[in-house]
């Protein structure tokens, strides 16, 4: 059976860095063809798995809603899977969808219907989907990916951040998003740790599975451009990426 796993946090604490990191380990271990999703609007896993991207399923959605560009005589339902296997990247052992936002107001509750049973069918040829999601959970919310199985919460070691992660784990409440396994993921941190946050932790009530150091090589390959996904194995956050996998039986 294919697992989801989604990965969500606000900007700037590091969440696409687990996420290039965690498809990496996967990779390594040969665990079988991985469908990487960028569902952040912020898009930017595809440089960190060193891949090129250029159309998205947000294009998909609006050619369908308006049906300007569809040819004479091909239906919504075959323009929408002809689109869609035209965006799949092909890389080694994985693929990369770009999910994108809607480009304007509207309907698309056909065209999501569409996306969705289209997406359905495509993870049964994967082992693993891997979704980088943003905070607000926007294609969680409108159930174009469904049926998670594991969530980790990325959260830096500010109290305001950990606040943030906090709230996405409430709008998956509110939202009655079922995800068997939610985790606590805090970044970045020091030689301090994170016993200053444990009260605000607690308040969360995630389950925190693990800490990832502040790593000055993944600093340096995000600043040069260089694909995370070539860290090397003694560095810090891959270690520590490696650690957290082995907890929760990936």
């Amino acid at each position: 059976m294919t697992k989801k796993i989604a990965v969500a946090g606000k900007g700037g604490v590091g969440k696409t860095t687990f996420t290039a990191l965690l498809i990496k380990e996967l990779l390594q271990q040969q665990k079988g063809m991985i469908l990487a999703v960028d569902a952040d609007p912020n898009s930017n896993l595809n440089e960190a798995l060193g891949m090129t991207v250029d159309d998205s399923i947000a294009n998909i959605l609006e050619e369908v809603r308006t049906g300007d560009d569809i040819p004479d005589g091909i239906g919504k339902d075959s323009f929408a899977e002809y689109r869609l296997s035209q965006i799949i990247q092909e890389g080694n052992g994985m693929d990369l969808i770009l999910m994108g936002l809607p480009q304007q107001n509207g309907c698309y509750c056909y065209p999501n219907n569409l996306i969705r049973m289209y997406l359905e069918r495509l993870q049964k040829n994967y082992e693993y989907v891997i979704i980088d999601n943003e905070a607000g959970m926007e294609h969680l919310s409108r159930r174009i990916v469904a049926d998670i199985d594991m969530l980790f919460i990325i959260s830096d070691t500010s109290a305001r951040s950990i606040r943030s992660a906090a709230k996405v784990s409430e709008l998956i409440r509110v939202l009655k998003i079922e995800i068997p396994e939610v985790y606590l993921i805090v970044t970045k941190t020091g030689e301090a740790g994170i016993d200053r946050l444990k009260e605000e932790i607690v308040k969360t009530g995630l389950n925190l599975i693990g800490t990832i150091p502040y790593d000055e090589q993944a600093v340096t390959f995000d600043t040069e451009g260089k694909p995370l996904v070539d860290l090397p194995e003694d560095s810090l956050s891959v270690k520590a990426v490696n650690a957290i996998m082995k907890k929760v039986g990936i």
